[in-house]
């Protein structure tokens, strides 16, 4: 699949300003874990996206609207804020786009390879899991560090997922900066954009009376 149009349509902070009925892909994670870097590298625009170098600058849902058919949607990070009354706003506005927005066709929950994986990652995968929210792991920056620790990393990680009652899903590494990993998630944006043409035309089909 092909990446020829690519529009950045505005911010929202509400979910009931978005106004379109093109499928969608999320991108959810904690601050500064890459998302912005990972919508830019799909798109190949460098520039597409805002990427910042200080964590929780992402206050708004961002709608990049891809070949004028589907959106890439980059959400605020949760787990850092730089003041506390903005905390249970953006909070709101995750909760509310990912468990309430029927458009999404699957969340992209980005996780940061170089660390452990955090409590508030394992407790908001439980939450989709519970909620059957169709999502895949991402683990980003893997050109940060030497190839042994972030294997090891990533081993570590899901066999931490494991440990707390998840069954893991599709996942995915990348490096935005040198583009490994984009043709996979590519592929896999292709195959579940298929998926939900493919149930749409079934929903059409009147049985015989």
């Amino acid at each position: 699949m092909k990446i020829f149009s690519v529009k950045f349509k505005g911010s929202s902070r509400r979910i009931n300003m978005l106004i379109d009925d093109f499928p969608e892909y999320a991108f959810a994670g904690r601050s500064n874990v890459g998302k912005s870097s990972l919508i830019n590298c799909i798109t190949g625009r460098k520039k597409i996206a805002k990427v910042s170098s200080y964590p929780g600058r992402t206050q708004y849902i961002n709608h990049f609207l891809i070949n004028d058919q589907w959106y890439l949607i980059d959400l605020p990070g949760y787990g850092f804020f730089s003041e506390k009354k903005n905390k249970k706003k953006t909070q709101k506005l995750i909760v509310d786009y990912i468990f309430h927005r029927k458009n999404l066709v699957c969340l992209f929950l980005l996780i940061d390879s170089r660390y452990v994986i955090q409590q508030i990652d394992l407790d908001f995968m439980q939450r989709l899991n519970s909620t059957k929210i169709n999502f895949c792991i991402v683990f980003t920056k893997i050109d940060k560090l030497n190839h042994q620790f972030i294997e090891k990393n990533i081993s570590f990680c899901i066999e931490k997922i494991e440990k707390n009652g998840l069954i893991m899903p599709v996942w995915f590494k990348i490096s935005a900066k040198k583009k490994y990993g984009r043709d996979n998630i590519i592929r896999y944006i292709k195959k579940k954009l298929n998926d939900f043409y493919q149930s749409c035309k079934q929903k059409l089909i009147i049985p015989n009376s």
